[in-house]
């Protein structure tokens, strides 16, 4: 459907910014994307990300406006977790059936890619232009080189928030009567760390797995890259006895890496590179609401729900917003009062439960992927999905594999593991896992 057209701005040219940019270029609209960073395609990254992984819900976005095919020859897909515990021989955990598989991607690529694609389409790029203040009621914005310096204005018809978790267009809707804000920050860092490729250009560790050291109350991740390498991160504690805070020393940090990561000792000179020149980053769980001011304004992505990455959905779920959007718009036409109303209804919702799934999930992989019981209890799961597919989802594959709502995936979650306590407290369940009696007590406890 083409709109009547409208001169849209939208603040922050992300991966969320960039994408939407597309979506209402192609809708017939005017679009500006305004950045207080440089063009991310002229400067070289900082250290300060996190690969991403692309599920279902993203390339579904990706999908209806075009664009997924492109985006696929800058990933590389990942079908299951590699397991690097102490003391045990690397082995794998396969993420859902066959032909399912998260894809890894770097996020400066992407970025870079996607601001390609916006252009082509003849979206207009302001960079190194920050937004200062956001009239909403009529749509103005204004930016300046200093907060206290000279302004210019700028007359939009709407505005689109996509600046992220600490967003300025957010920041002006905080200050009207009813707005509710929080964010709670966790007690973990990231650092991100990198495996460099062989000489030959290939990748040192298997290049189609999901790499995960878990260590109780830290853990270090890897994904790989297309020229070889691996992106690192390490979520360690801010404070305490293993910390980034007891980490001062190159001596300690190598102790560090020797005591807990024995197997990427080949290539500890690149990691303690990287230790001490990458910044140390917060992870924070942003929630607000509402997500919009009348037909005017709009906020999209992690500027209206930022999320820890522990379950790799935060740029899914940004994209996802975008997707719904245009269901919306498809659906209303030019009553952008009703898309927006709709829009935070249903997203809302969602937004808070992947919130919740992202922070449980961190748990799960830092301490209970090396936990016997734990892997059993998943075992258990699988099998009993393989033979009644129409009856138990995981709930890995409800949030990565399908585009039900999250929400959803939350509840039916928290129903599952309510009976998978009941199934793990069965006399010699580790002998009687693949059973008819454990099946068949699953089958009962759905029933009740």
């Amino acid at each position: 459907m083409t709109q009547q057209s409208k001169n849209i701005a939208i603040i922050g040219s992300g991966l969320v910014g960039s994408l939407l940019a597309i979506y209402l270029k192609k809708l017939g609209h005017a679009i500006t994307v305004f950045d207080r960073r440089p063009d991310i395609r002229n400067i070289t990254f900082s250290g300060r990300s996190i690969n991403l992984a692309m599920s279902n819900r993203g390339w579904n976005a990706l999908e209806e406006v075009g664009i997924a095919e492109e985006i696929k020859k800058i990933a590389i897909p990942l079908d299951k977790r590699a397991m690097h515990v102490i003391g045990k021989p690397m082995y794998f955990q396969k993420y859902g059936k066959e032909g399912e598989a998260i894809w890894s991607i770097s996020r400066g690529v992407l970025n870079k890619r996607m601001i390609d694609l916006a252009e082509a389409e003849g979206v207009h790029f302001r960079f190194d232009e920050k937004v200062w203040d956001v009239d909403l009621p009529e749509a103005k914005i204004f930016t300046g080189e200093t907060e206290k310096g000279e302004w210019k204005e700028y007359n939009y018809d709407m505005i689109f928030g996509c600046d992220g978790a600490f967003s300025r267009v957010r920041h002006k809707m905080q200050r009207r009567s009813r707005f509710d804000y929080s964010q709670d920050f966790i007690d973990v860092g990231y650092k991100e760390l990198s495996i460099p490729p062989n000489a030959d250009g290939t990748h040192k560790l298997d290049k189609n797995s999901f790499h995960i050291w878990p260590r109780g109350k830290f853990m270090l991740i890897a994904m790989p890259n297309l020229d070889g390498s691996f992106t690192c991160t390490l979520f360690l504690p801010f404070e305490g006895q293993v910390s980034f805070d007891s980490l001062t020393t190159k001596e300690e940090a190598k102790k560090f890496f020797e005591t807990y990561f024995p197997n990427v000792m080949q290539v500890i000179d690149d990691l303690l590179v990287d230790f001490f020149k990458n910044p140390t980053s917060a992870l924070v769980t942003m929630k607000c609401y509402p997500w919009t001011y009348w037909d005017k304004v709009a906020l999209v992505g992690d500027s209206a729900h930022a999320v820890v990455p522990f379950y790799g959905q935060g740029m899914n779920a940004g994209f996802e917003d975008i997707f719904v959007l245009h269901e919306l718009i498809q659906k209303h036409g030019d009553d952008w009062l009703q898309i927006f109303e709709q829009y935070q209804k249903e997203r809302k919702p969602n937004a808070d439960a992947i919130a919740e799934l992202s922070y449980r999930n961190f748990v799960e992989m830092s301490s209970k992927t090396a936990d016997p019981k734990f892997l059993l209890q998943k075992k258990i799961e699988k099998h009993f999905a393989s033979k009644h597919p129409d009856k138990w989802i995981p709930i890995y594959s409800r949030v990565t594999f399908s585009d039900r709502p999250y929400s959803e995936a939350l509840a039916m979650g928290d129903e599952q593991e309510s009976i998978m306590k009941e199934v793990m407290k069965m006399p010699q369940i580790e002998d009687k896992w693949d059973s008819t009696e454990v099946e068949n007590k699953m089958l009962s406890l759905l029933q009740d």
